[in-house]
């Protein structure tokens, strides 16, 4: 058996239901579950102390939306100043040439991002299959992810409405909703484990009302609730696409996904600024999920979401990323700063506090994912443990809470250590991982795939 001993922590925020805070103590890890969590000292035999003096030890955080691949494709020049739909329409022509070397190295850039910030469990959002690539991108990064030793839920994303049939997205990366079901199936019956402790869950995606048919939405949201699945989607993210479903479907986005069997309690939605009050009370009473993007709502101009009533429904409220060509990090402690400081930007009775974002960042993507063993620092939940030394110059000043500091104030350090379901994956800062030889490999690729969309599209995506 591994035991790991935390010690004399400055400060432990457990996020249990009673949300307990407390300094000194300890939390004793054994293999990969919390066995012990106190205010007092531990006298036994360990593996590994870990002195926690000086640090916020909190659980790891819970990233629920994300498309990995767009770390490729940030800040381009072409794309730094467009709203969604243009965003879109020039990123589809870069990434047509997506590669499986291309998944494997973005994969991994995006998770080193998440984990050097504290984030232990990530999703991703993988929908684009370029026809001239390979069908099992999803199986790609799943391996990348299980080198990297994240917690991984994996969405099976899917586009089957081209540009030929009214959708946004060009012909040659979309795909037919047999062969989306076919791999669909496959996937679940190859990677899906519904155990506890899972380091390994498929849920199923649809890409959003403007790339996807509505059969396609309509035959995801049986085969998930016949299978015990989980669904995603985008919703309601800009004005563009309420105009979208409006002027194709009749309806605003949330009506049209309510008739196609998506408003439901396995269901999740990334985004969600656009709604309207009955729109929130509907997905509250259903018990739905939300992934909330603030960076990438800010970066693309899409607006503000009303987080404070949608927690006051009784929606699940988690905290994302996005992708790396609209956020343009994957740094999930800039992201809770970001939900805070966009909430002020509301009147003050939407603002939200630092510790309700916190909350977001851990039990409430716990909760979008359908899951009661992480999330928490509890006996008996999985050994995911964030810890972050506060005895740095941003923080001096403010250690009347040491906990608010961190959302309060902008982090220059990685995390000081990572644990992921027992396993220590950063120590002191680093983790094993050749950042610089990654790097490289990854800027390769990057301008392989800005060279070779520049030739084939005609775009100059670095000039005016």
């Amino acid at each position: 058996m591994s035991r790991i001993l935390i010690k004399n922590p400055l400060l432990v925020a457990t996020m249990n239901n009673d949300q307990e805070e407390f300094s000194g103590g300890h939390i004793l890890i054994e293999n990969d579950k919390i066995t012990s969590i106190e205010s007092d000292d531990y006298q036994c035999n360990i593996d590994k102390v870990i002195d926690a003096s000086n640090m916020v030890v909190l659980p790891g955080f819970i990233n629920t939306h994300h498309h990995f691949y767009q770390t490729l494709t940030r800040n381009i020049p072409k794309m730094q100043n467009v709203s969604l739909f243009g965003w879109l329409n020039n990123h589809y022509e870069l990434w047509r040439e997506l590669t499986e070397e291309g998944i494997t190295i973005s994969t991994k850039t995006a998770i080193a991002e998440l984990m050097k910030s504290g984030t232990t469990t990530s999703s991703d959002h993988l929908y684009i299959f370029p026809q001239k690539t390979s069908a099992q991108l999803i199986d790609v990064e799943i391996e990348a992810a299980k080198e990297m030793g994240i917690r991984f839920h994996p969405t099976r994303g899917s586009m089957s409405l081209g540009r030929s049939k009214g959708g946004l997205p060009p012909d040659d990366v979309v795909q037919t909703e047999a062969e989306i079901q076919a791999d669909t199936e496959r996937l679940v019956a190859k990677y899906h484990d519904k155990s506890d402790g899972s380091m390994l869950r498929i849920a199923l995606a649809p890409c959003s009302p403007f790339s996807v048919t509505p059969e396609l939405m309509r035959t995801t949201a049986d085969y998930a609730k016949a299978n015990n699945l989980l669904i995603h989607t985008h919703l309601a993210e800009t004005l563009d696409e309420e105009k979208f479903c409006i002027e194709k479907y009749g309806k605003r986005p949330v009506d049209y996904v309510d008739s196609l069997g998506w408003i439901s309690k396995n269901a999740w939605f990334a985004h969600t600024v656009h709604l309207n009050d009955n729109e929130i009370k509907l997905m509250g009473e259903a018990g739905c999920g939300v992934s909330h993007c603030p960076s990438s709502n800010l970066r693309l101009g899409s607006g503000i979401a009303r987080i404070k009533e949608m927690i006051e429904a009784d929606i699940s409220v988690s905290l994302a990323v996005d992708g790396s060509a609209s956020n343009d990090s994957s740094n999930m402690l800039s992201e809770i700063r970001n939900a805070l400081l966009l909430s002020r930007l509301r009147k003050y009775e939407h603002w939200l506090t630092a510790r309700d974002v916190l909350w977001m960042a851990t039990r409430g993507g716990a909760q979008v994912l359908d899951r009661n063993d992480i999330g928490e620092l509890s006996v008996g939940k999985q050994a995911d443990i964030a810890m972050f030394s506060v005895d740095s110059l941003e923080y001096a000043g403010g250690m009347s809470d040491p906990l608010a500091s961190l959302v309060f104030t902008v982090r220059t350090t990685p995390v000081d250590h990572l644990i992921v379901n027992g396993k220590v994956q950063v120590r002191n800062g680093k983790f094993d991982f050749n950042e610089k030889k990654h790097i490289k490999e990854h800027n390769r690729i990057s301008s392989e795939m800005l060279k070779k969309a520049t030739q084939n599209s005609g775009i100059n995506f670095i000039g005016e």
